[in-house]
């Protein structure tokens, strides 16, 4: 296949007029404007992308569902619903976030998402269509090592203070597709677990009391990501500036955004930009009401009421978002953040941060088809492409 005429965002995250070609679902070469062969290969395809943005898909790593289903359901009917939902709305590559459950439970969904991802290997393998479904990249254990106090929409019966032994046995049921351990440093046993296992997943700050001095002792250890920043752990304060101010000072360690118009103001959109600059990594956080109509629905057992796009719990504690990551990367440009900059954070950033860069997340030779096709004027979605077009 060739995508011609198109503005193509590149590694170097600038738009250039360049050509595509690929084979099956990997990108083979990128051909310069003057460079481009007319004529096409017999038996390829060529996509006309005049007027159009192409980026690479884009990549959710913080969500627990959509479309009626979560994550936590455990089911491939609903690993299913939720990879096609994701992919219908630009997202080609998918890290879905547990709660803070049942250690069985737990236990059990890895080994479902493990059979979802072996499923989807062998119609890769054997270059089947496989345009249906997001790619299942990674799984994202946001719970259960976090502190009670911090708990957000997290059940606090379910809290483990954190342990190496269970992420050696997730790992193992998983297939190794656990990519993402949230935790708080504060937490006995945080730091060993985090040396202990630092070299086979990504470690994140998550719902926290810590101070500075705790999340820095973290980040030093190899904790070198921050769970949806701002929420559920202290505030930037000028005498304890906390997880923000250590995150700011460790250099390496991309932060999560919500950027939905209801959990982060404008303001703070463009100040977190500007601090972490090349480091900020869009999420949805969505969750099973997603794509649906207010109502009450669940969130890791526990009732949520969505009205008017916001989601909460019976307290008045914002429980997810239920904003895909398309309209949260819009909503960012919207707010005044570049458009390279937004598409780089909802794309290259959280892939690299889960260490799945080499496949996913840009457009070069050797790397995943996945295209998103956006109208120069409007900025919507005017084709989805994984491997081929999908209807």
């Amino acid at each position: 296949m060739i995508i011609k005429n198109g503005l193509v965002f590149t590694e170097e995250q600038v738009f250039l007029p360049l050509s595509i070609r690929t084979d099956h679902d990997i990108i083979t070469e990128l051909i310069g404007e003057t460079d481009y062969r007319q004529q096409a290969e017999e038996d390829e395809s060529v996509i006309d992308a005049a007027g159009c943005y192409v980026i690479p898909g884009l990549t959710d790593i913080h969500f627990h569902g959509c479309d009626g289903y979560d994550f936590c359901d455990n089911s491939l009917e609903a690993y299913e619903t939720i990879a096609s939902f994701c992919l219908r709305n630009g997202v080609t590559s998918i890290c879905p976030a547990t709660m803070t459950i049942p250690l069985e439970t737990l236990d059990s969904i890895c080994q479902t998402a493990a059979s979802f991802s072996s499923a989807q290997s062998r119609q890769q393998d054997e270059k089947e269509k496989n345009t249906n479904y997001a790619d299942l990249i990674g799984i994202h254990m946001e719970g259960p090592f976090i502190n009670k106090a911090k708990k957000g929409a997290q059940n606090e019966t379910y809290i483990l203070p954190p342990d190496s032994a269970f992420i050696e046995r997730w790992l193992t049921l998983s297939g190794g597709l656990v990519k993402l351990v949230s935790l708080a440093p504060e937490m006995p046993g945080a730091l060993s677990c985090i040396e202990s296992c630092k070299n086979k997943v990504a470690f994140s700050v998550a719902h926290t009391e810590a101070d500075y001095a705790a999340a820095k002792a973290a980040m030093d250890a190899g904790a070198l990501h921050v769970t949806h920043l701002y929420n559920a752990m202290p505030p930037f304060h000028h005498r304890d500036s906390g997880v923000i101010g250590a995150a700011s000072d460790t250099k390496n360690c991309y932060v999560e955004l919500i950027c939905d118009g209801l959990h982060i103001s404008a303001p703070v959109v463009r100040a977190t930009f500007r601090l972490f600059e090349g480091r900020v990594i869009l999420i949805s956080d969505s969750m099973r009401a997603t794509g649906k109509p207010d109502g009450t629905y669940t969130l890791g057992g526990q009732e949520v009421t969505v009205r008017k796009n916001k989601a909460t719990l019976a307290d008045g504690t914002i429980a997810g978002s239920v904003t895909p990551l398309f309209q949260c990367m819009l909503t960012a440009v919207s707010m005044g953040i570049p458009l390279e900059t937004a598409i780089a954070a909802a794309t290259i950033n959280p892939c690299r941060s889960i260490g799945m860069d080499s496949l996913y997340g840009s457009i070069a030779p050797g790397k995943k088809a996945h295209f998103l096709l956006l109208d120069k004027e409007t900025l919507q979605i005017k084709h989805i492409i994984k491997g081929q077009p999908i209807g």
